[in-house]
């Protein structure tokens, strides 16, 4: 009998070992799926040898244009194909694709494009104000490149909003079909840069590298359960974390991406018959947008439509009523430094049984890790021990896993800190239950200390979400002398809903709610909220201080 070594001294070769990169994707859809449509957008179709064509020839042009290894190229634009194809077009080159937040201004956009130090800038028309006010502030402004989206009947693109000088179409063919793009070296190489939104101080760069972006998308097609028949409708920014990666995965199974430019429940619930959607994600706010909308299906399509959510915690009312119209909820969470999602609340069959409530409640926590993702954990915020598996006991959540982002662009300082202890701390509070699915009970700077007693916002959040008269709703702290803080309530009514009183508000929390959970003041109004659906409650905690 032998022992075996350590190390057997057989070297990786060309033809065992080749990197992983979410680029090899596109190749065997074109080769497996040559006429298979790739892309709808609007009357505007491709099939994947089409897409692959343009990729290249995108890569191709970009190469011309000077863009090399390690360079930045940034595009601003909604669910558009440009944007698609810049997830393929740009690594393609060796470059890194900086994907930009189509709500942020001149000086935000501005920062990012200087410490990126980006060298193209594709940037839709519709967003030529904040971008020339974002150029004007720069001493070495990029390679600008305008989309002119007619497609979708969108005439608005005129000459007088022009940022750059030429079309991305016509950018797209100075490049050559046949450009013969090689996979990375190293698939450590960065693929993306996604910034964060900056809500203290200023943004800082999360890098991706190709390994993380196919694990990830290999991740959310087993998860999510894309195939070859999938048709996917972007109702996510592909903006945010790529797309949550979907970008990828969608073209890993050979699927249909269905564009959309704005998020309309009217075009969502049209699309979902036309083109037979099988598959989409979305905020809560959208899918609350889908529940309140006039456009709201009165039967069921006669296929079933899964949903993936995430970026907040969703209410269990909204699963619940979202269920109710035939949509199947797929609950995930992650952040930006995780390539979006990291743990799914996977289904157990047991849970069949439940009633809907009971079932809502289930579905509405984060879970476990996903198929790709190494490990998920809860641990003390202290000591960084973890936390017992009791339901009860809050820490840290921490990921470790090679869906992890690199690093921060430029920004050591906060890279340690982030990985501190082997981990990357999310700075989200959860408690681990016995069947070792996690539930986040707030942000570290959301929790409300009340008397020295802990008041997740969630929890309250989760109490007005059940009141027939809301639909929307947020907690935040407010000083107070005699408590140190108390809960402060921000509601969105229905259109319906009529007159409603805070004391209405409060009564109903107190029905579910022990008393010093309670708000203490309640703010009827839209939310302030990022194009991720999140709620802003740093300007909600600003507002609250000054009741």
């Amino acid at each position: 009998m032998t022992t075996p070594t350590k190390d057997d001294g057989l070297p990786r070769r060309e033809a065992n070992y080749v990197p992983l990169s979410p680029l090899s994707f596109l190749e065997r859809a074109a080769k497996v799926y040559p006429n298979k449509t790739a892309v709808v957008h609007g009357d505007w179709r491709i099939t994947y040898a089409e897409l692959y064509a343009r990729c290249k020839r995108f890569a191709s042009a970009l190469t011309k244009a000077g863009v090399g290894l390690g360079d930045t190229v940034a595009i601003m634009a909604p669910n558009v194909p440009a944007l698609l194809e810049a997830h393929y077009g740009v690594p393609m080159a060796g470059a890194i694709l900086n994907t930009i937040n189509t709500r942020l201004d001149g000086p935000a956009i501005g920062f990012g494009l200087k410490h990126s130090q980006a060298k193209v800038l594709i940037a839709d028309r519709d967003y030529f104000k904040p971008m020339r006010e974002a150029l004007q502030g720069l001493e070495s402004p990029p390679l600008v490149i305008d989309i002119v989206d007619t497609a979708t009947g969108k005439d608005g693109h005129g000459a007088s909003m022009a940022v750059g000088t030429l079309s991305y179409e016509d950018f797209l063919a100075q490049g050559d079909a046949d450009f013969e793009w090689k996979l990375p070296e190293d698939e450590w190489q960065s693929i993306a840069l996604n910034y964060t939104s900056g809500t203290t101080g200023d943004p800082k760069g999360v890098m991706y590298h190709h390994r993380g972006a196919y694990l990830n998308a290999m991740g959310n097609a087993l998860a999510f359960g894309l195939t070859a028949d999938t048709a996917y409708l972007w109702t996510l920014p592909m903006f945010h974390c790529n797309g949550w990666t979907y970008t990828w995965a969608v073209t890993l199974v050979g699927g249909t991406h269905v564009c959309l430019r704005t998020v309309d429940p009217a075009q969502i619930f049209q699309l979902i018959g036309s083109e037979r959607i099988t598959h989409m994600c979305a905020a809560p706010i959208v899918l609350n947008m889908l529940l309140h909308s006039p456009a709201l299906p009165k039967e069921r399509y006669d296929h079933r439509v899964e949903v993936a959510t995430g970026g907040a915690a969703p209410p269990s009312a909204v699963i619940e009523a979202m269920e109710r119209i035939g949509f199947k909820i797929t609950h995930l969470y992650g952040l930006t430094e995780t390539y979006g999602p990291a743990t799914l609340c996977a289904w157990q069959h047991d849970w069949d049984d439940l009633d809907l409530t009971a079932r809502a409640g289930k579905m509405a926590r984060q879970g476990v890790a996903m198929p790709t993702q190494q490990e998920i954990a809860v641990l003390d915020i202290d000591t960084g021990a973890r936390a017992p598996a009791d339901g009860r006991t809050v820490g840290e959540i921490a990921i470790r896993g090679n869906t992890v982002m690199k690093g921060y662009l430029n920004n050591p300082t906060a890279t340690e800190e982030a990985f501190k202890g082997g981990w990357f701390r999310s700075g989200d509070l959860a408690v681990m239950h016995p069947d070792g699915y996690i539930e986040i009970k707030d942000r570290l700077k959301d929790i409300i200390i009340s008397g020295g007693e802990n008041i997740s916002t969630l929890e309250v959040e989760e109490v007005l979400y059940r009141h027939p008269k809301v639909m929307d709703a947020a907690v935040v702290a407010k000083p107070d002398e005699k408590w140190g803080e108390t809960p402060c309530a921000f509601v969105t009514l229905r259109a319906d809903a009529g007159e409603v009183s805070a004391d209405e508000i409060i009564k109903w929390c107190r029905a579910s709610l022990a008393g010093f959970k309670c708000p203490k003041n309640v703010v009827f109004g839209e939310l302030p909220k990022t194009a991720t659906g999140k709620v802003q409650k740093n300007i909600l905690r600003e507002q609250a201080a000054l009741i």
